[in-house]
């Protein structure tokens, strides 16, 4: 009984720091510092910067989870969650988030560079100082949440290099317009759940789904010249090239099919798509640069 007790308690301090969809933020890190140049063959910059990224993205997920508990209850799809399920407390949580926060950001401070410290930090306060209590207040909060959600790439260009170039930004701006159909169509898959807890998201503002449709398109349409710049600026070569026009293409007619139909069952296809889409991106991109 103790031992299992013992190992539920340690799944659920695993569940708030959500290791599988954090994952994509550790390849995210990755990209960036191959794409800046870092050494592969340093194996100890390569880890500490993949292992600060992880926890302080881990300590991100804590206590974004602390913050939304009152609503995750609420919600079918996270009301089994450690916090609103009443397995842990409040207290334990925080405890819990800041002991990954902090020894993340001190991870990619002394073993890294102080800026990609300093990028994390950033990441880490937009994440659950600003994004998290303003999807209580309104739909934009998508918008503000992207920008957290974009600079896991920018924390390994600043590992690799030291400095936060232009190659650095473009990757942002990849991320950051790649999160908008994906957050789009989670939104309109659990606009439901979303009601029930209070969210604002533009589902639950516009039942229609018009807008959260179209904007959908509008964002994945926009990333496609986008996707294509660190070919243009020199940053990948031709076989990223190709390989990104046919992904966003490919990106861009999921969306406009989920625009088309608008069913959830389309939406749960652009939210997969997008997982694929951005994986493969970044296969492509380091496949390129190494």
């Amino acid at each position: 009984m103790t031992t299992a007790t013992g190992r539920t308690r340690a799944a659920d301090y695993i569940t708030l720091a959500k290791p599988r969809l954090n994952l994509l933020v550790i390849v995210s890190a990755l990209a960036g510092y191959v794409m800046a140049g870092g050494d592969t063959a340093d194996v100890s910059a390569l880890f500490w910067t993949i292992a600060g990224t992880g926890l302080v993205a881990g300590g991100a997920s804590a206590f974004n989870q602390i913050l939304e508990r009152d609503q995750d209850a609420l919600m079918h799809r996270t009301r089994l969650r450690p916090l609103p399920d009443g397995r842990m407390s409040s207290s334990e949580a925080a405890v819990w988030a800041g002991v990954l926060s902090a020894a993340g950001l001190l991870t990619l401070i002394l073993g890294v560079n102080p800026l990609a410290g300093g990028v994390a930090l950033a990441t880490l306060a937009c994440y659950a100082v600003i994004y998290t209590p303003l999807k209580r207040r309104t739909s934009l909060a998508t918008v503000i949440g992207a920008i957290p959600g974009a600079l896991p790439p920018v924390i390994g260009w600043a590992a690799a290099d030291g400095s936060l170039s232009r190659g650095a930004w473009i990757l942002f701006a990849i991320v950051f317009l790649w999160q908008m159909p994906h957050f789009l169509a989670i939104a309109w898959m659990y606009r439901e759940d979303y009601a029930r807890a209070g969210f604002p998201m533009l589902p639950v503002l516009e039942p229609d789904g018009h807008s959260t449709s179209r904007q959908a398109v509008i964002y994945a349409a926009a990333l496609l010249p986008v996707a294509l710049a660190p070919t243009l600026v020199g940053m990948s070569g031709a076989i990223y090239f190709a390989g990104a026009l046919v992904l966003s293409l490919l990106f861009l007619g999921m969306s406009v099919r989920f625009a088309a139909s608008r069913r959830t069952p389309d939406a749960r296809r652009l939210f997969f798509s997008s997982l694929v889409y951005l994986s493969l991106l970044w296969i492509l991109m380091i496949a390129d640069r190494v």
